[in-house]
């Protein structure tokens, strides 16, 4: 089956062209008939699977030709970035059209978005909060919506929008088509639809929660404290180019990318206390391979659109499994291959466990690689790290060693040990099953800060 075989018009057929796709994904064989022919549509497709194109084309055709009055199509997003990838593929796909869009979210001015809205729209794509900012300032109307799409519907519900979902369903039409797309298919999905949807079309591509098949998953097991060590030693002799790192907390982010730049891996953090301009630039620039490692909260979980993203590394554990299936679906997309990496500390195993649950298949443990365990270079003053995290007592030296796969390294002068271990006996080393951990022996500042040049900085990035 072709992209013609589904009754799209030549304009939307030269668009898709343009992408460089010839055939239709499952999701979008299942769901544009159903919506072409006014049928409401319940949707289970995991993300990277085409689904923004399985509402987008048959939206645009339904609607025609611009219409003055106001939105005729409602797209409804979870994240920022999210909003505006959807719009942007609206915007290509309806080139050939004279159907008019516009994305309106949180974080930038609203004065833009307002006198965009006033200049007239046939598709608005928005996030909650700001829509319902607007539509409180009579900015527009959404009187004249023809069909309602709940994109992520889980995500939206994972991030405590049912309430808004609800006020914005009272502000449209009783007679309107309404479409719910999620990348898992849970009960609450299921209710949400009952109240939403009127005798929808199920389309299910994949079982619930699966992930992409082709999305190799692994994991280490180590200290939460030398974490950081192993991942940088991942990125320099994988010459990895590209990975997205999720961390827990905002906090958390923006520690780890600025650990990972003074360790010599461009980074940069992206998060909701972030502006709007911050995050776009630091998409731009992971998009533009101008930094390696993109670090994101669960924000960027569904709003970060990366063509054949190789990596995706979780450096902390979501404690909901179902974000572990959202994160690691950033790779392997529309099929592509891709890699999921996850460092896992002694007080993650719970999590583990329920995302081993909810998968049906283990997460294979790999064994420890020989790595350094380097100081951090001349943190600024001001930054205080939790001890966890390395930070030294005051008054002792940088610290090194290097982890050889479950065994230390006992050939490395010890310096001084960090305060709770300054009374303590040097461990001894230790042999055992792949994956085990002992402490690695400190080494001298001299030779912690020796470090050759990362694989990827000698293909001369910018």
């Amino acid at each position: 089956m072709t992209f013609s075989d589904l009754g799209l018009a030549p304009g939307l057929l030269a668009a898709v062209a343009e992408k460089g796709y010839t055939d239709p994904t499952p999701i979008q064989k299942a769901a544009i008939p159903a919506v072409l022919a006014g049928r409401d549509v319940l949707a289970g497709a995991q993300t990277g699977t085409g689904k923004t194109a399985s509402f987008v084309l048959p939206i645009l055709q339904r609607l025609g030709s611009h219409a003055p009055q106001g939105p005729r199509a409602l797209i409804l997003t979870p994240t920022r970035e999210l909003a505006a990838q959807v719009e942007e593929s609206v915007r290509h796909y309806g080139r050939n059209t004279n159907l008019r869009s516009v994305v309106i979210f949180g974080g930038v001015s609203e004065r833009p978005q307002i006198a965009a809205l006033r200049s007239g729209c046939d598709l608005l794509v928005a996030t909650p909060g700001r829509l319902q900012d607007l539509a409180q300032q009579k900015a527009f109307t959404l009187d004249h919506v023809q069909v309602f799409v709940l994109d992520e519907a889980d995500r939206m519900l994972d991030m405590g929008f049912i309430h808004a979902i609800k006020r914005i369903r009272a502000l449209l039409p009783k007679q309107r088509q309404n479409l719910m797309f999620s990348a898992t298919y849970s009960d609450d999905i299921r209710r949400l639809a009952e109240n939403l949807l009127h005798n929808p079309q199920s389309v299910e591509v994949n079982p619930p929660n699966r992930t992409a098949d082709k999305v190799e998953q692994v994991s280490y097991r180590l200290p939460k404290e030398h974490k950081r060590h192993l991942l940088a030693h991942l990125i320099n002799e994988g010459n990895w180019h590209q990975v997205l790192v999720f961390t827990r907390t905002k906090h958390g982010a923006n520690r780890l990318a600025d650990q990972l730049t003074r360790a010599g891996i461009p980074s940069s953090p992206i998060h909701g206390n972030k502006s709007q301009n911050a995050r776009v630039r630091a998409l731009e620039d992971f998009k533009a391979n101008r930094i390696v490692a993109l670090v994101a909260t669960e924000v960027a979980a569904r709003g970060i659109d990366i063509k054949e993203l190789p990596y995706v590394v979780n450096y902390e554990l979501p404690n909901v499994p179902e974000d572990y299936v959202h994160r690691i679906g950033r790779t392997a997309r529309a099929g592509s291959t891709g890699k999921a990496v996850s460092l896992v500390s002694p007080d993650e195993a719970p999590y583990l466990k329920d995302i081993v649950k909810l998968l049906g298949k283990d997460v294979p443990a790999q064994p420890l690689p020989a790595f350094d365990i380097k100081a951090e270079a001349s943190a600024p003053a001001q930054e205080h790290q939790p001890r966890s995290e390395g930070a030294r007592p005051h008054g002792s030296r940088p610290q090194g060693g290097r982890h050889h796969g479950g065994r230390q390294d006992s050939s490395r002068r010890h310096s001084s040990q960090p305060r709770s271990e300054s009374r303590a006996a040097a461990p001894r080393p230790q042999q055992g099953r792949a994956g085990d951990v002992s402490r690695a022996a400190p080494a001298s500042a001299a030779s912690a800060g020796r470090r050759s040049p990362p694989p990827w900085a000698k293909r001369g990035r910018g």
